[in-house]
């Protein structure tokens, strides 16, 4: 078994060493200023996350997929930042997934044996068939999860390309990978309860990448979901709202395009710029790849 003790994440912050002794205002105090500095630990890592993106894009660009392996918070981590990106960007639900240590019941039940099988991480790899077009995230907040390198090993033996996200320096048989990732949280307010600072820095990381990654293959115009598809109340609004912005038309006309368009909203765009109907708009948007801003000019 290998010896976590001398891991950042698992050493005791002097700050919160009477924790149990504070009054909840002096508490959220303490928490307050730790978590600012997973923000600041996100800021140094700025550089590996763009080389992350890149990978990531790449895959996309090639038909690829992005997958996150994780256990435990991690994994929920990634099985979130996955599940989000259907209704925000249309994508189909495989082209970015989540996998969790112990499954599916996992997700709402901790299954922490789970995570020491690095047999269990590969066979995962293959049953996705995982291949060379795709990127595996592996996400272990204390680096040392053998569920995760399991998988990122055999990601790497089928030729995909390999991230390792981790809150903590580099440890024993870390697995060989493309890009590592390592914003250095530090000690938690909670003494190895890595859901706390190590689990916000890995959000805000999970977020840079599927958003950047979505926005670099045409997924937004300026700074606008435009490839929402309306499918409730609220995103039939917000796609009427980003058609009238957009396009300087009354709510009820974006409305109405929106409905013409299926309630795909870059379609909708297109099809008013460029005078055309729904079936000439798609394929103008699929020769430019579906970049709006091509398909427009």
């Amino acid at each position: 078994m290998q010896d976590r003790s001398n891991l950042l994440t698992e050493q005791r912050l002097p700050e919160s060493m009477n924790l149990d002794a504070m009054s909840i205002e002096d508490a959220v105090a303490v928490m307050n200023a730790q978590d600012a500095k997973a923000v600041e630990a996100v800021a140094k890592v700025r550089g590996e996350v763009a080389n992350a993106i890149a990978l990531v894009v790449n895959s996309f660009e090639n038909g690829g997929r992005l997958f996150y392996f994780g256990a435990g918070t991690s994994g929920r981590l990634g099985i979130l930042d996955a599940s989000e990106c259907p209704p925000t960007f249309r994508t189909d639900p495989e082209m970015v997934q989540g996998v969790i240590a112990g499954g599916i019941e996992a997700i709402f039940k901790a299954k922490e044996g789970a995570e020491d099988s690095p047999e269990h991480g590969a066979q995962l790899v293959d049953e996705k068939k995982i291949g060379a077009n795709d990127t595996v995230i592996g996400i272990a907040a204390g680096g040392t999860t053998p569920f995760v390198h399991g998988a990122l090993r055999r990601a790497a033996e089928l030729g995909a390309k390999t991230v390792f996200l981790s809150c903590v320096q580099p440890v024993q048989n870390e697995p060989k990978v493309d890009v590592v990732i390592r914003p250095l949280t530090g000690p938690e307010v909670l003494t190895g309860s890595t859901r706390l600072k190590a689990g916000t820095a890995q959000k805000l990381v999970l977020n840079q990448i599927t958003t950047l990654s979505m926005v670099q293959i045409g997924k937004c115009y300026e700074n606008l979901m435009v490839d929402l598809r309306a499918s409730n109340t609220k995103l039939w609004d917000r796609g009427a709202r980003i058609i009238s912005t957009i396009l300087g038309l009354p709510k009820e006309q974006s409305m109405e395009l929106l409905k013409r368009a299926d309630g795909h909203v870059k379609l909708a765009i297109v099809m008013h710029k460029r005078g055309i109907d729904a079936t000439a708009a798609k394929k103008r948007l699929d020769d430019a790849g579906g970049n709006m801003r091509k398909a427009i000019g």
